[in-house]
């Protein structure tokens, strides 16, 4: 036996579980934009509610407005590469001391680069923090990245302490620059996770009018 389907006619229309137009009795589309508006009242979810909370996002509105205007910003993504490439070029003389027993004074004066240009990222990091978030170190958004840059920053100045006060052969010196970098390749990768996800943000707040990069 075929029953007539059950429709509300609710006085408020947002309330109505009907999924058929009043006038002609067709279903209505999927494509209709009023069909999902009704499901989104129902459920009790509103567009905005679809969005990250503040404390899930790695910047707020104020923190990403002055990240965008301080120089800061600027500071970091030009010592951020050149640190890396520091990095590079210097791995490949580690490497190859350890290989050929050769270098060993190259070496020694790229890693002192290296950790020189880490400190300074550091330093001018910290500041940064500072102007977009009110503190010099593990700020909420990036808490575990200072946590590892600490170790980083920490073997490679155990290494500086080592050649300084000839602690160890030079072997085991450049062990632990192996270990040094290692750290500093993982903690590297971290902040350009957080560089995608801030990207990622800003992509999603530019269509709301909440800004961009």
């Amino acid at each position: 036996m075929h029953h007539a389907p059950q429709t509300s006619h609710h006085r408020q229309i947002e309330l109505s579980n009907s999924l058929y137009t009043c006038c002609d009795a067709q279903f209505t589309f999927v494509t209709d934009p009023a069909l999902w508006r009704n499901i989104r009242f129902l459920s009790g979810t509103q567009p905005s509610e679809f969005r990250q909370s503040s404390r899930q996002l790695l910047y707020s509105v104020e923190e990403k407005r002055r990240r965008d205007a301080t120089p800061w910003t600027l500071v970091q993504g030009i010592l951020a590469p050149v640190q890396f490439l520091a990095f590079l070029i210097s791995l490949a003389l580690v490497l190859r001391y350890l290989a050929m027993g050769e270098g060993l004074w190259i070496a020694t004066c790229s890693i002192v680069i290296k950790t020189l240009l880490l400190y300074a990222i550091m330093v001018t990091g910290s500041i940064w923090e500072r102007v977009v978030f009110g503190r010099y170190l593990f700020a909420h958004a990036f808490f575990w990245e200072d946590v590892f840059s600490i170790l980083v920053l920490a073997l490679h100045t155990a290494y500086l302490l080592a050649i300084i006060f000839d602690i160890g052969t030079a072997h085991q010196q450049m062990m632990l620059v192996l270990a040094a970098y290692a750290s500093y390749a993982i903690n590297a990768t971290q902040f350009l996770l957080k560089l995608r996800a801030a990207r990622l943000q800003d992509q999603i707040a530019s269509p709301l009018g909440e800004g961009a990069k």
